[in-house]
């Protein structure tokens, strides 16, 4: 497999407990150009996690839960975050999503698809505005792409990197209606192999951050990525 220059020297840290998991994705992230670092605990991974550009992070660890590390994360790091979890069940996902992660693999996978997903993530941090360039607004909503900060009414917002990109794709078309697969191409672009309602969880998380009332909304509509009758 090939190095491709978008993804050389980006670290990504795998949290699991089974060796031979690590071991495996090391060795596919590697031959895909990719720095490693390796954690088996929570307390491991939180030492790492400083770090990384991107953590795969098994929802299942000896020391803790996966889900409580992943809120952790998000409360002092952007870095981004793939769940890589045992669980079938839906609302596990979902919960993952809703505390933050970008995306989410499920045991058993295929190495090559982790990879993809990665180098689908961490492509996304490298397309931003030109620093420097105005800032998107629509009404008290501001958007720097260039800096990726997000203010309402001139306060700062702090967001997870799915949830701005998704702003930033449609603070970009004022008024456009979005489906949820047009979301997904542009924000996930050719990572995202799963249930298209994924983009649900996220604007409800990115609602939430600009206390936008769902009853009478002041940025993110109703509807504005086909949310109705879908």
């Amino acid at each position: 497999m090939s190095s491709p220059d978008h993804v050389t020297r980006r670290r990504v840290l795998v949290v699991d407990d089974e060796p031979h998991i690590r071991r495996v994705l090391r060795g596919y992230l590697e031959a895909d150009g990719f720095g490693v670092d390796e954690a088996g605990t929570a307390a491991q991974a939180r030492r790492l996690a400083a770090t990384a550009d991107l953590v795969l992070l098994d929802i299942g660890l000896p020391d803790g839960n996966g889900l409580d590390l992943l809120r952790d994360l998000r409360s002092i790091s952007p870095v981004y975050v793939i769940l890589v979890t045992a669980r079938a069940e839906e609302v596990d996902r979902l919960i993952g999503l809703e505390a933050g992660a970008d995306d989410y693999v499920v045991k058993p996978f295929s190495p090559r698809e982790v990879t993809a997903r990665v180098r689908a993530v961490l492509r996304r941090a490298r397309e931003v505005g030109p620093v420097g360039a105005a800032p998107l607004t629509v009404g008290g909503l501001a958007v720097d792409v260039g800096a990726r900060e997000v203010s309402v009414d001139g306060a700062g917002v702090p967001l997870t990197p799915i949830e701005f990109d998704l702003l930033a794709t449609m603070a970009a078309a004022p008024g456009q209606v979005f489906t949820r697969r047009q979301l997904l191409d542009a924000v996930w672009q050719d990572g995202h192999f799963g249930d298209e309602r994924v983009v649900d969880v996220h604007v409800r998380g990115l609602r939430r951050a600009l206390a936008d009332d769902p009853a009478t909304p002041r940025f993110v509509a109703r509807g504005r990525f086909g949310e109705e009758g879908r």
